[in-house]
């Protein structure tokens, strides 16, 4: 049983772009994506995070190349993980030319600090050449001089401009297997620059509200930003920017997109704030649940509720539910018909259980 968003989005038709064996806009999987934080040279801890990254859900993973070092290390890195790699690139294009040849699947571009037309042109070459992708990234953080002459500030009119001038760039240099993103730190900001991007062109947009702060405020944030773009049926890969573990950044991206229903992934754990009224401890309950159920890849969906006020009537919309009961005799149920009773001592185990063997008859 899968609780139905009671309003249905329509996502805007863009172009179908690969960036390596995933592709992203047309009628694709809104994909999520994360960036390592090891040293790129470091092959070893690099692999180590990507496997992990890709073990927690990620799509695709964004790796800085800096340096000679860095790009010279994507070749043995791209060769022992299984996600397309995309090599982010700033002021060095040579960078950009030298992560196409190392195998990476996409390379992320800041046209406000890539260089002159010409060097933009090399790195179209050089992925042409080397069948990789491309993402135009502006960030109103470094945006071209002139642009801000012209527009005294940051503003998604600047954004836009930037992004519509390379767009026409790689055009006339036949090159369309490129996505766009138009990221600022401000929430306003972006979303009224993506908005204005998605009227005008059809290529896939990689949303994501930058630099957006800790775990906390971070996911805030950017649940705001990207959640009305995707409600507006705008966006067709996302990645959180977390100033946190990069495997949280996937987690808050897959808790986005499953709360709007469109994309499922795991363990869907619907609980109350806890109160008075808990029959067992709510909070504690489900931080254990949490854990012991973070293996799960298959959408299930989980109701943990305290007492016998809400707890049956959620029960009757997942897979797996516990309401409180008094006197230490909480109530279990499946696909929400009452399955069995269960003392607070048991609830743990009972609940991992049940759901690891709902996921099994599933399959």
């Amino acid at each position: 049983m899968e609780i139905r968003p009671h309003r249905i989005i329509n996502r805007k038709k863009t172009r179908r772009i690969s960036v390596g064996k995933v592709f992203v806009g047309g009628d694709s999987l809104i994909s999520v994506q994360s960036m390592t934080n090891t040293l790129t040279t470091d092959v070893k801890s690099t692999v180590n995070q990507i496997n992990a990254l890709e073990k927690a859900g990620a799509d695709i993973v964004r790796v800085s190349c800096p340096d000679e070092g860095s790009t010279k290390s994507l070749k043995k890195i791209v060769q022992e993980v299984n996600v397309p790699i995309v090599a982010d690139i700033h002021f060095h294009y040579k960078r950009a030319i030298e992560a196409a040849e190392m195998g990476a699947s996409c390379l992320r571009i800041n046209p406000g600090n890539i260089g002159s037309k010409d060097r933009v042109l090399e790195v179209v070459k050089a992925a042409k050449d080397n069948n990789c992708s491309i993402r135009i990234g502006v960030n109103a953080g470094s945006l071209d001089k002139s642009l801000l002459e012209k527009y005294k500030e940051p503003c998604p009119e600047a954004l836009v401009e930037s992004a519509i001038y390379n767009i026409k760039l790689l055009e006339d240099n036949d090159f369309f297997n490129f996505k766009i993103s138009v990221k600022s730190s401000d929430i306003f900001l972006t979303v009224k620059a993506y908005k204005k991007l998605s009227e005008i062109c059809d290529y896939p947009l990689h949303l994501g509200v930058t630099e957006a702060g800790g775990l906390l405020t971070g996911s805030i944030k950017s649940s705001i930003g990207i959640g009305q773009l995707l409600m507006d049926g705008i966006g067709d890969t996302i990645r959180v920017s977390l100033s946190s573990d990069p495997a949280d950044e996937v987690k808050a991206g897959y808790e986005i997109l499953k709360s709007l229903g469109l994309r499922s992934r795991g363990v869907n754990i619907i609980s109350c704030p806890s109160c008075a009224r808990q029959a067992f401890p709510v909070i504690d309950t489900v931080k254990i649940l949490e854990k012991r159920l973070s293996h799960i890849k298959e959408p299930i969906n989980l109701s943990i509720i305290g007492c016998v006020v809400n707890g049956p009537g959620e029960a009757a919309q997942t897979e797996v539910g516990l309401t409180g009961g008094g006197h230490d005799n909480n109530l279990l149920y499946i696909s929400g018909i009452p399955h069995t009773k269960v003392a607070n001592s048991e609830i743990i185990d009972k609940v991992v259980q049940l759901v690891e063997q709902k996921i099994k008859d599933n399959s």
